[in-house]
């Protein structure tokens, strides 16, 4: 190492002159690519981190129990979201089969259980249905004025558009996460989440009352769709199939009771009872022994395709038509999946990266997307009995997907009978946990009145508008609740409490320093309420500044009136009394120059070279303040702008007008650099007005030590102050 170089500037210059060529040998620049190279692999794909430390020993045996249990939700899971989504069966099985293999190699949670979530699927059906309705699919039965529809045709076109989604909000997903933009959720607040997942489940049901009630009804879509397909079904409940509304409340009654006896004998059972995929084997039995389909007119799922299809890429045509739809898939799934993801991070002691998370579910959507794949998330039911069953890494999920993957080969095919009425029927009873969201409106209630807001909006505007438009206007009334309360904080006045240095609301603490009025404000200050911040600390002050400043221009202007005819009266006499102390009038500079209009009429003694002295409150015979210093506690300020700059010095010039001294306290640094860079400091407002803490501004006042002038008026012997000494706060300063 070259001695002539300090010890902490060697790494830097090393590796600036190996680069170069031009001392020392590449080697270490090498092993720092190299470095670099691995950190960057281990950080894209961290099963290269945790796989080779895997635990065989403790964990495999339950992963591989977690992993069946959850692969036998999947299956009828899947089948029943992919009809929710408005897809054929089959796409579900692939949903739940590429995007759960995929995440297990990209994926930093351990617990959460991917693949097809109700909240998605009716995002995508609400598209397939606007975008590709059952209209234009319609066709005359051999050659007769009988019409139907081609469903095959249909299903080809909407599996083509929801690819087009999935790729798109991959894109979205994976371009977020690289940006390291995981905290763009943090502007979905839980009650918006909640709100929102809530109104979402409300659509999930009524476009499943269809296939409970056994009619055919039209495609809605647009805001109102879904008071649309509500009216649509109360009119058509007379043409009701018997067959399938008992075929569903049976469903539904089995499926309920036997998951509340899984929740209460949670403790005692090794493993949830799978009733939903007893319930679909049983149905499909029953319906294929008795021909539901054909004697009673019970509509079934039908051909479900065995084996994988290749890759296929998206229609690129439909980008236009889906980037909002994409957008807000991709910001959702990922809001659903990092709050499960961190819930069990939080209960197991790891760590969950967010914007990994958000490659991770970007790259399941993105590639799952060329195998005709529909958009995933995660679902909490899953994820529950995934780490309930003794689920402890992804390895649960790769034996899940196998699971879905013999099924796609092998069994897949034998579903054909398999009444819709029964997929319907988990998919309403798998929505129980949503609707106990309701129960948040009588907490918030009592908590947050404004979150309570925020949650009824959303749950309003996303049943008026549709899960599209109604999550945009959801979160710009949440963003604007924000603006709203920065805009009206609370404004107080601080008291000292006896015998310490903490300085409390005088409203329900203690009384005021004497002669000091200590302003704080609960939020920071910006354009949006600055203005009332200068109101509320004028009125907050006691005294009516603006009043106080009117009054004081009238003071000096009849003043000035007053010299000038007594000058007039002493040029008409010819008499000059130099022993006699003369009125001079000495006009302001124009308000660009001393920043107030008016004149300033002072004494002068006759002798030469007198100090003029500014005429005050009491020479004007005007009230003057009870107290003679500001302090304004900065300590919620954050940042400011240009707007809030020029107030404050309109702050600080009005206090002067009426004698008063502005201090400012607890100012960040970070705030302190954008005054400066506002040109907020000058010859008369220096720094030397900051300090640390509000006491010590209140000691140096009361020590009688005065900071540098606080008047926002020029340098000049007409409109100067006496400059105070340095605070303690220089040493803190740049």
């Amino acid at each position: 190492m070259n001695p002539s170089l300090p010890h902490s500037s060697m790494p830097l210059a090393q590796s600036l002159l190996c680069s170069a060529g031009g001392w020392g040998t590449s080697e270490p620049v090498t092993l720092t690519k190299a470095s670099t190279a691995k950190s960057l692999l281990f950080r894209f794909l961290p099963v290269l981190r945790w796989l080779p430390r895997y635990p065989v020993k403790d964990w495999l045996l339950g992963d591989i129990a977690s992993g069946f249990s959850v692969g036998i939700m999947h299956l009828p899971q899947g089948l029943a979201y992919a009809l929710l989504a408005g897809l054929p069966p089959v796409t579900g099985l692939y949903s739940s089969f590429y995007p759960v293999f995929l995440y297990f190699f990209f994926g930093t949670s351990r617990h959460n259980s991917v693949g097809p979530f109700a909240v998605i699927s009716v995002m995508i059906g609400s598209v397939t249905d606007s975008l590709v309705p059952s209209e234009d699919f319609m066709e005359f039965v051999n050659g007769t004025n009988v019409t139907e529809v081609n469903e095959a045709r249909r299903d080809a076109a909407r599996v083509e558009l929801v690819a087009t989604i999935t790729v798109l909000s991959g894109i979205f997903q994976v371009a977020l996460g690289l940006l390291q933009f995981g905290f763009v959720v943090t502007y979905l607040s839980d009650p918006l989440v909640r709100g929102y997942t809530t109104a979402a489940s409300v659509h999930v049901l009524i476009s499943q009352l269809k296939n409970v009630f056994g009619v055919s009804l039209g495609e809605h879509s647009g805001p109102l769709s879904l008071f649309v397909t509500f009216i649509e079904i109360c009119k058509k409940l007379p043409e009701t199939n018997v067959g399938t509304l008992v075929t569903a409340i049976i469903a539904m009654v089995a499926i309920f009771i036997v998951k509340e006896l899984n929740h209460k004998f949670s403790a005692k059972l090794p493993m949830p009872i799978p009733i939903e995929l007893i319930t679909i084997i049983i149905s499909t039995g029953i319906s294929y022994g008795v021909n539901l389909n054909s004697k009673y007119g019970i509509s079934v799922v039908g051909n479900i395709p065995s084996g994988l299809k290749p890759p296929v890429v998206p229609n690129v045509s439909y980008f236009g038509q889906v980037v909002g739809n994409a957008f807000a898939i991709a910001v959702v799934g990922y809001a659903i999946c990092i709050s499960l993801g961190k819930i069990f991070a939080l209960k197991h002691g790891y760590k969950v990266d967010s914007n990994q998370e958000l490659i991770a579910l970007g790259l399941s959507n993105f590639l799952g997307g060329f195998f005709q794949c529909f958009a995933i998330s995660c679902s909490m039911s899953r994820s529950l009995v995934q780490e309930s069953t003794g689920g402890n890494s992804q390895v649960a999920g790769v034996i899940s997907s196998l699971v879905i993957l013999v099924t796609i080969l092998k069994i897949g095919e034998l579903f054909h009978d398999l009444p819709k009425a029964i997929l319907s029927a988990i998919i309403i009873i798998n929505l129980k946990g949503m609707f106990k969201q309701f129960t948040d409106l009588r907490t918030l209630w009592k908590s947050n009145r404004v979150d309570l807001m925020v949650w009824v909006v959303t749950f309003i505007a996303t049943l008026l508008l549709n899960l599209d438009i109604g999550l945009g206007a959801s979160v710009a009334f949440a963003l604007l609740t924000v603006i709203f309360r920065t805009q009206l904080p609370h404004y107080s006045i601080l008291g000292r409490v006896t015998d310490t240095d903490v300085y409390k609301d005088v409203a329900e603490y203690e009384k005021e320093v004497p002669g000091i009025k200590i302003f704080r404000s609960s939020s920071t200050i910006y354009f949006a309420n600055v203005e009332m911040y200068s109101d509320a600390l004028k009125k907050k002050s006691g005294i009516n500044v603006d009043r106080l400043i009117e009054k004081k221009k009238k003071a000096l202007k009849k003043l000035k009136k007053q010299q000038k005819k007594a000058e007039k009266e002493k040029a008409k006499r010819k008499k000059v009394l130099p022993s006699t102390p003369l009125l001079w009038v000495f006009p302001q500079e124009t308000e660009a120059e001393c920043n107030g209009p008016g004149v300033a009429v002072i004494e002068l003694s006759g002798e030469e070279g007198g100090t003029p002295a500014e005429p005050t409150l009491r020479s004007l015979g005007l009230p003057q303040p009870d107290f003679h210093a500001v302090i304004l506690d900065f300590s919620p300020v954050n940042f400011v702008d240009t707007v809030s700059i020029k107030i404050l010095k309109n702050i600080f010039r009005d206090f002067h007008e009426i004698e008063v001294d502005v201090f400012v306290a607890s100012c960040p640094a970070s705030v302190l650099a954008q005054l400066e860079r506002g040109n907020f400091f000058s010859s008369t407002i220096t720094k030397h007005c900051f300090f640390p803490s509000v006491n010590d501004a209140v000691l140096h006042i009361d020590a009688g030590r005065r900071p540098a002038p606080v008047s926002t008026q020029p340098h000049h012997p007409h409109c100067h102050r006496a400059a105070g000494r340095q605070s303690r706060l220089s040493s803190l300063l740049p």
